[in-house]
């Protein structure tokens, strides 16, 4: 018998992982608002297809590094399904820009000329946002409609799996989301958000790339290579 989850496309490790998700209520729910937004001819980012982008490049258990962000850009062109990150030919956000800053000054790596994370993905950084749609020009336009619940489930599915992951909780909304990791098995790094509004309060030197990279080795885990590729 065919379930819900049957014509998700979505990694098959995360598939497996999250299969029960797709039938409950919230998740239903969720389907019938992003068709009623379309069919309202509304203007949803990221792409259909890229809205699990983030769980097609890192397979659980792949997964080294979780970094949180909240809602997808909501800019035309900028949103393909990873936090922070935006394709290689769109203007690097400001606050990406202040994550390179720090990258630079912890690791003495310079800034890359795009934001385009990919990356870091494959190599094992699961960049999650905890909304993963929104509405063109109206940021925060698609929370509380489910899939907070649903990035929830994910948090808590690695946090139970795995032992000795990294999460970056930049922000009180990213630490708020990451309250239910238990700090015994898993290293959790805090700091403001990279937000130009905020970086200065504790963001600009917080040597977290530096922190999960030592950790991860110490786990006898291969370190991240921050420094992305030139042409992407």
């Amino acid at each position: 018998m065919s379930t819900p989850s049957d014509t998700i496309k979505l990694d098959p490790s995360w598939k497996e992982a999250l299969s029960s998700e797709f039938s409950k209520d919230y998740m239903r729910n969720l389907k019938v608002f992003l068709k009623q937004q379309k069919d309202n001819r509304k203007v949803i980012f990221p792409k259909g297809n890229e809205y699990f982008q983030a769980l097609d490049l890192t397979p659980i258990d792949k997964v080294k590094i979780v970094i949180l962000g909240q809602d997808p850009y909501h800019g035309p062109g900028q949103a393909h399904g990873l936090c922070f990150s935006v394709r290689p030919d769109v203007p690097i956000p400001p606050s990406l820009r202040n994550i390179y800053k720090e990258m630079e000054q912890d690791l003495d790596i310079h800034q890359p000329a795009h934001g385009f994370l990919n990356s870091w993905a494959e190599q094992g950084v699961l960049l999650l946002n905890s909304v993963l749609t929104v509405e063109q020009n109206k940021a925060g336009s698609h929370q509380g409609r489910g899939w907070e619940l649903f990035t929830d489930k994910i948090i808590e599915t690695l946090n139970d799996r795995h032992d000795g992951l990294v999460f970056m909780l930049w922000g009180s909304y990213a630490q708020k989301k990451g309250a239910v990791i238990d700090r015994d098995r898993h290293l959790v790094l805090q700091s403001p958000h990279p937000s130009p509004l905020s970086a200065h309060r504790g963001f600009f030197g917080n040597q977290h790339f530096s922190t999960a990279n030592t950790y991860l080795e110490q786990q006898k885990k291969t370190a991240i290579n921050w420094l992305l590729p030139e042409n992407p």
